[in-house]
């Protein structure tokens, strides 16, 4: 017989140090609670860069001026009601400093003015829009920039500034040069306009803090509170449902200790994964719903292939107890299981690595994920099975399995 890993002898262990996890997890659960994102919990959410004013337009006119920023450049639409609408495009490439962009709309825009605050020879590309308001009017429309030496700011900063708004959350979005943060604000059902009296709370506490010239709103999302819990829960009915179908499936194939030890080997891994998220105060948002079912397919299919070991090494050593049975399983599939997970965890390292905000967030969680999952096969799923089988040999585990069968205790 091979030489194997026993693995069995730290089921008992493994089981109560999982066990700690899973209580810690639930205390924290009652005692900070889950940082759902506005997904989860209405309210109104803001991206905002804090980066000071590039240049000023206004206008005064008869007609309406929009502006529009892409790719490739700022449009300024001309919005008549007795003549047609006119375009006027300025290329990054046409244009590459404001200060000729500047010339360039003076002179083709009758009645447009522009205060220039930068240097004329910043970037035309580098400078960026508001998403709450399109229109140029006689009020200043602010177009930013980040200029090269400017100091970075952090999301304790931000706090400060924001503590008029007990109930504001701030994160910061990708690195602290590029001065870019979520701030959210949960709707307490006090407001009768939620989304336009909450952006206004917001709007006020930034301008006094930092004055109109020194921020933009990059975008917003309001999602209101029947929206939120409908959500919520469509999304444990979701994990419910992957978790009976996934034991449905085990019954079928395998018996029901396999079938029960692969969900409760799930049922740990998710439990696992939301003790990570409400210790480590990760946002929980739609994208870690996609995480964990995403988890528990990995899971299962790690476990489904231990589980096809351990039943073909039943066939071959019925006069073994069924404990080494698993353990002779487990060590076979090991230099398999170690390779699988490195290999797509590195897919997951790169993605932290290199993204950020929820994407971020979303590698975080399969890293934990991956790592619990390997883990539970072996320990969580396999001190399930060895419980429920006693001290029987693998040829009696069997035939009891069988005489279930016939009895109609099980499938």
């Amino acid at each position: 017989m091979k030489k194997c890993i026993k693995f069995s002898k730290l089921f008992t262990v493994m089981v109560i140090f999982s066990s700690a996890l899973i209580v810690s997890g639930i205390a924290g659960f009652f005692t900070k609670g889950i940082n759902f994102g506005i997904d989860f919990q209405a309210g109104f959410i803001a991206k905002v860069r804090f980066a000071p004013s590039a240049f000023i337009l206004t206008y005064n006119g008869e007609k309406n001026v929009q502006v529009a920023q892409n790719g490739q450049g700022i449009d300024l639409t001309v919005i008549s009601v007795d003549t047609e609408n006119k375009v006027y495009s300025f290329k990054y490439t046409d244009y590459p400093e404001i200060g000729q962009f500047i010339d360039a709309v003076q002179q083709q825009i009758d009645g447009i003015k522009v205060q220039t605050l930068a240097p004329v020879s910043t970037p035309l590309r580098d400078v960026f829009i508001t998403a709450e308001t399109s229109r140029v009017t006689m009020e200043p429309f602010r177009v930013h920039y980040v200029p090269s030496q400017i100091q970075p700011i952090d999301a304790d900063e931000v706090r400060h500034a924001l503590a008029s708004i007990p109930s504001a959350s701030v994160q910061q979005v990708g690195e602290a040069q590029d001065r870019v943060f979520q701030i959210r604000l949960p709707d307490n059902g006090t407001y009768t306009n939620a989304n336009a009296e909450l952006r206004a709370v917001i709007t006020t506490a930034l301008v006094t803090a930092y004055e109109a010239d020194n921020f933009v709103v990059l975008s917003t999302d309001f999602v209101g509170s029947r929206f939120s819990s409908s959500l919520a829960q469509q999304a444990i009915l979701l994990v419910l449902g992957a978790l009976f179908l996934i034991f449905f499936y085990a019954l079928i194939r395998f018996r029901w200790t396999f079938a029960l030890g692969a969900v409760l080997a799930l049922i740990h891994d998710v439990l696992i994964m939301l003790a990570f998220i409400v210790w480590s105060r990760m946002e929980f948002t739609s994208t870690t719903i996609a995480a964990i079912l995403t988890i528990v397919g990995y899971s299962i299919n790690d476990t489904v292939v231990v589980f096809d070991r351990i039943r073909e090494n039943i066939r071959l050593n019925p006069k073994l107890p069924l404990v080494e049975v698993l353990d002779l399983a487990q060590t076979e599939v090991l230099t398999r299981t170690i390779i699988t997970t490195v290999t797509t965890m590195l897919a997951a390292i790169s993605l932290y690595a290199f993204t950020s905000g929820n994407m971020k967030d979303f590698a975080l969680a399969l890293i934990v994920g991956m790592t619990s999952g390997v883990y539970s096969t072996i320990y969580i799923a396999g001190a399930c099975i060895t419980f429920f089988s006693g001290k029987r040999t693998a040829a009696g585990d069997l035939l009891q399995t069988k005489k279930e069968v016939i009895s109609g205790v099980t499938v």
